[in-house]
């Protein structure tokens, strides 16, 4: 097995990108009138019901009227999202093929795919976030543990004999329990799963003891008290959780970096047509109806954040995650 591939972030590409300033995004909204005359296709690099392709046609409708053209969701799912995200860095850069980023395309499989076939920021223009996800700490009942400091103390009394699971080797829930468990010095054994559904009815059954995974999956689990959240990942507490505390307010702000989800179009992607999708993405996110429908959905209204800025972000991430690949030794299956 080849080791992970660790990837450089190349700041020339953010540089590059500063064009996109807020006078090139006013300039846009009018310009290039030969844009915008037929459907945009939005391809999801996963299968339908999935939590990127609930997020996506939630846009599509709004993007559609704003942008005065029809909006076609196109599912082209397998590799962990790699297919349909490598199928959009190789489509021609002109507006009319787009696809829908996330942390499983944009920053797991980069770090942890050696031959991947796309780069997450050379082969993209990222334009906007359609939302952030939280993530929750939940482990079984049958750990005895409490409190999260707790939790981190049975961990530490039994090192390696605690198991934790996540949809596959190499994915984001294995990286963000592999972060915790560096940032606790505690020892766990990973068991991955084939996707979403088993490893949640892994931790249902007390095959694995605990998770660091998406809180919207495992949330109806925890009102039920199926399972027992011990910390939750976003900027405030969640309020179905009033009582779970954030990794930030535990001590751990560097855990507490929510998931995301964007849309990204093929490098080369003129720069009006990129700021005026931009201008349409924010638009949409801000109508009181989209931020109630977000919110009811567990998921956090995206923040204003400029193409380059959203870049800035996404390289961030890939050098602290690289660190946690490389320190906790992760591999793809």
């Amino acid at each position: 097995m080849s080791a992970p591939h660790m990837h450089s972030v190349d700041t020339s590409v953010a540089t590059r990108r500063q064009m996109l300033g807020a006078g090139m995004a006013l300039a846009a909204w009018a310009a290039d009138d030969k844009y915008l005359t037929r459907p945009i296709t939005l391809v999801v690099p996963f299968p339908p019901g999935g939590p990127v392709d609930v997020m996506a046609r939630m846009y599509t409708e709004s993007l559609g009227r704003l942008l005065g053209v029809p909006m076609v969701v196109d599912n082209k799912p397998g590799a962990g999202g790699s297919i349909g995200t490598q199928f959009v860095a190789r489509a021609k850069a002109d507006g009319y093929t787009l696809v829908v980023s996330s942390q499983s395309s944009h920053l797991a499989n980069p770090l942890v795919q050696p031959n991947l076939g796309y780069d997450p920021i050379k082969d993209f223009e990222n334009i906007a976030m359609l939302g952030r996800q939280p993530n929750v700490l939940a482990v079984h009942p049958s750990v005895p543990a409490k409190t999260f400091a707790e939790f981190v103390a049975y961990l530490k009394e039994r090192p390696g004999q605690v198991n934790f699971g996540s949809a596959g080797a190499g994915s984001m829930g294995q990286l963000n329990a592999e972060a915790f468990l560096l940032a606790a010095n505690a020892k766990a054994t990973h068991i991955p799963y084939r996707g979403g559904s088993p490893h949640v009815t892994a931790l249902l059954s007390n095959e694995v003891q605990f998770v660091l995974d998406n809180l919207v999956v495992f949330l109806p689990h925890i009102q039920a008290g199926k399972l027992r959240a011990l910390a939750v990942v976003a900027p405030t507490r969640v309020p179905q959780l009033p009582d779970v505390p954030t990794f930030a307010e535990l001590g751990h702000p560097d855990l507490n970096l929510t998931s995301w989800t964007g849309i990204a179009a093929p490098a080369g992607t003129p720069a009006a047509i990129v700021a005026k999708i931009h201008k349409a993405i924010r638009t949409a996110a801000t109508e009181p109806a989209m931020v109630e429908h977000l919110k009811t959905r567990g998921v956090i209204p995206p923040e204003e954040m400029t193409p380059a800025a959203f870049e800035k972000m996404m390289a961030e991430r890939l050098v602290s995650y690289g660190e946690v690949v490389r320190r906790a030794n992760v591999r793809p299956e």
